[in-house]
This record gives C-alpha cells, structure tokens and sequence, in this order.
C-alpha cells in the first residue's frame, strides 16, 4: 500500500480546459480558504495563457487577483506551469522574459513549478529550474507524453535521465494531455522513468478525454507513481483531470492513503457548480471512448476552437474531417507532441488544409518556423514533399529571414518603455489596447454573482443566443429589457 500525494487543479487545468481560462479571482476567492485547508499537496495556480485571457476576457489583472489567492491560501504551496521557450504566443520567447517570469511568478508567491517543453529543449528547461531556486522552490521536469512510432520508452527515459542529473529538478512529471496512457503503456513507461529519475517522485497529470484516465491514475500508484493531479468533480473529467471525490474514493478502497480531509471537498464542488451554472460554462463532464481521439490527440478544449473556425466557414459539418487531418498531419510533420505550442500549429494547419480545399495550399508562419527548427530540435523529420510545400509557400523566405530574437532584459525594459517586470510581463503578454481596458474596469471584484434560477438561465441562455444589441423578455407579471455591452 502506498501514502499518495494529490494536487489540486481546480484553479488552473480544470478551468483551462472546461472554462476557457475565464475564472476570475472572485469566482475561487470564497472558496479558496477552504481548498487550502483541505490538504493537498500543492495548487496549481496560473500560467502564462491564463494571463492573457484574464487581461482580453474578463477586463481583470491577473497579478491583482493572484495576490488575492494567494493570500487566501498561506498554507499550500501554490504552482505555476512554464513552457520553457514561450509564454503566450504560439512563437519563442526570448529567455530574458522567461526568467523574469517565472521571477514575477515567485516574488508573488509561487512557490512550485512544472516546466515542460514539447521538442525537449532540455537546457532551456534546466536554466528556468535553477531560477526558481533563486527562491528556494520547487521545479518539476515535465514529459509531455504522445502516442507516436518514436516517443518510445527509450526516448523518455533518456530525457528523465538528463533531467533528474540536475539538482534544480525535483519531481518528474508526465503530462498525458491527450489522457491517451492505459495499463499496458504505464506497466512499461513507469519502470523505465523511474529506473533513470534518481529516486526522485513521478507525478502523473492525465485528462480524462477518453475516460481511462481515472483507472491510469491507480494503475500508476501501483507502478511507483505516487503524485497524482485531480480537481473539483465540477471543473473533473471530459478535458480535464480525473475528479478528487473519486479518486480519493479509490484510493481508499484499495487501502492506500492520502492527507486529505474529505469533509472539505463538498463545499468547494457545491460553490463551483454554481458559479458554473451561472457563468454558463461547463460542469460535470464526462467523455465517452473514441478510437479517432487515440489518432489526433487534440486536447479536449481545442475542438471548441476548431468549431469555431469551421462555423466562420458555415463548415460545421467537416469536423470530423479536421479531425482526421489533424492525424495526418501530426504524421506528416514528424509527431511534435500534442501539446501547446504544436496541437494548435498543427490543428490549424489541418483546418486550413480542410477550408482551402487543397492541402498546404496556405501555410502558417508557425509552422515555417517549426519546420527551419525555431523551436528546437524535431523528434522525427517532416516528410520531404511537404517540407518541399511548407519551405516553398510564399510566407517562407520572410519567415526564414526573420529567426527569434533574443534581447537582454535591459532591452525589453526600453522597448516596453518600463522599469517593472509586472508591468513589461503584461506589455509583452497583450496588446496596449487590451491592457487600458483592463485598467478601466478598476479593481479584481472579490466575488461573483450566484443568483440562479430556472427562468434566469432562460434569459441567460437566449441572451448568449440573440445577436440583436437588445432582448425583451416577458416572465409572468415582470417585464425585463436586457441591453448588450460590447467590450
């Protein structure tokens, strides 16, 4: 039997994926001292797209109301994800903003990272975790696991084994964002990861898209994994992570053990089922298995995204046509890992091929640049006749021109025209535009608005609906007038 630790996603992952990144801090604060008395190990917190969507959604600055959560939740750790290349743009980020990010990040309060990188750039993951022990936290070395001919166990071995030599890196992380890992994989994957981690914890961070997730995570405990990702039953399962209520469950009837106080679960998935409700977003997913899934391993949120695309084509009927380029041309481009930057470079270069009709007939400069090696070293070679497409599309010569820049951190303070790091992180993160918005929407509200009922939703729903600025609407005796603001 095993002591296992769990982490808490809700804030973060589980939002991510079932919310579009569209909590504000309000929407956590009445329940965050809960979350931090109810013993996880570590919280994860925030990430550089959560930023940015904070700061063009929902008008809020994030460093305002991240301070909020933290000081609400002194007693556990709380985590931040780093790419270590890039913060929001699907390009590269010059190493002087990623070091002051993640500085940023631990001056207000950030205390654990993860830092991943899909090509493995493994030197620019270790210079981050040797910054964050600059503030005595603790880094995670994450592998973002993809089914594909070569990401063998062989190859991830080999990454856990220069990861795990640094003393900066003090967990391993695999990162299944596709939720693609059975029993069969974990029973060889575990071992080989574990052989090479120098005694040090595997964490394991599924989403449950196919449903298998929740049976892989105690699959794993038996395997030696013994840090394992959950959220709130909410903001669980579909997209995101497995739900806390029943993997403590499980675990539990097994006979293993956690720090968990289970009384303190109910509240928090009482409160964020209501803002859900209210907020209209997604709650209490749950997946069904699907063999295509296995194929393209696009992350659960992004076939919202492809939805989207299609219907500005009046092409909703072609998803599942996207769905299968998308597996091609993941094979195609030689099996870059279905996670952020490459599930969406490669997600929409299949969208393109479907809407044009004729296959990288339009290329994008993401994946000019992937393909002249911007982003690091390719696991596989693309394929010579569409590498002969992509380096002949007429975007190439002014891409190839154009490689990363790489500017001191003195230089991007003039260039941004500011001498703090809090405010040059957001300048370089969004648009001017989106960021005087932001500032004129004032303060982080502290809570958000729960007033639901059956006839509220119905306003709500048809309002999400409605295209007209105005929307009338007649419920019994009262007579409501509802005016769209734009902005």
């Amino acid at each position: 039997m095993a002591h296992i630790d769990i982490l808490d996603t809700t804030i973060r992952d589980g939002q991510q994926a079932l919310w579009g990144m569209r909590m504000t801090a309000g929407m956590a604060l009445p329940v965050a001292p809960i979350i931090d008395r109810t013993g996880y190990s570590t919280i994860d917190l925030t990430a550089s797209s959560l930023f940015e969507v904070l700061v063009r959604s929902c008008r809020e600055n994030p460093w305002d109301g991240m301070d909020l959560l933290v000081q609400a939740m002194p007693r556990t750790p709380k985590r931040a994800g780093m790419r270590s290349n890039a913060a929001v743009s699907f390009g590269v980020t010059p190493d002087a903003l990623m070091d002051a990010w993640m500085r940023q990040l631990a001056i207000h309060g950030c205390r654990s990272f993860w830092v991943y990188d899909v090509l493995f750039n493994i030197d620019k993951m270790l210079r981050l975790a040797k910054v964050s022990k600059e503030f005595g936290a603790t880094c995670a070395g994450a592998l973002m696991f993809t089914l594909s001919p070569v990401h063998t166990d062989e190859y991830y071995a080999d990454k856990v084994k220069k990861l795990a030599a640094s003393p900066d890196i003090d967990s391993i992380l695999i990162y299944d964002t596709a939720g693609v890992l059975e029993k069969e994989r974990l029973s060889t994957l575990v071992p080989a990861l574990i052989a090479e981690a120098r005694g040090k914890p595997i964490e394991l961070h599924a989403n449950n898209i196919l449903g298998q997730s929740g049976k892989a995570y105690l699959d794993a405990v038996d395997l030696g994994v013994t840090v394992l990702h959950t959220s709130t039953r909410p903001l669980a399962n579909g997209p995101a992570v497995p739900s806390v209520q029943m993997f403590a469950h499980n675990l539990e009837m097994l006979g293993h053990t956690h720090d968990l106080d289970l009384s303190l679960l109910p509240p928090v998935a009482d409160h964020f089922e209501k803002v859900g409700r209210a907020a209209g977003y997604l709650i209490n997913q749950n997946n069904e298995y699907d063999v295509l899934a296995i194929q393209h391993q696009i992350p659960g949120g992004m076939v919202g995204t492809f939805k989207a695309n299609l219907a500005q084509h009046d092409m909703q009927d072609r998803l599942p046509d996207v769905l299968r380029e998308t597996a091609v041309v993941r094979r195609e481009l030689g099996y870059p890992g279905m996670a952020t930057p490459f599930s969406q470079i490669v997600g929409i270069q299949a969208v393109l091929n479907i809407v044009s009709g004729k296959r990288y007939e339009i290329v994008t400069d993401e994946v000019i640049a992937y393909a002249a090696g911007f982003y690091g070293e390719m696991v596989a070679p693309i394929e010579p006749n569409v590498l002969d497409r992509i380096m002949s599309s007429p975007r190439a010569k002014d891409v190839l021109a154009n490689p990363p820049e790489n500017p001191s951190i003195e230089e991007l303070r003039k260039r941004h025209g500011t001498d703090n790091d809090d405010e040059l992180i957001l300048r370089a993160l969004v648009p001017e535009a989106d960021l005087e918005k932001m500032r004129a929407a004032g303060s982080v509200k502290q809570n958000f608005p729960l007033m639901s009922s059956p006839e509220l939703d119905q306003v709500q729903k048809l309002m999400r609906l409605a295209r007209t600025p105005s929307l009338q609407a007649t419920i019994g005796m009262m007579q409501l007038e509802l005016i769209r603001q734009e902005g």
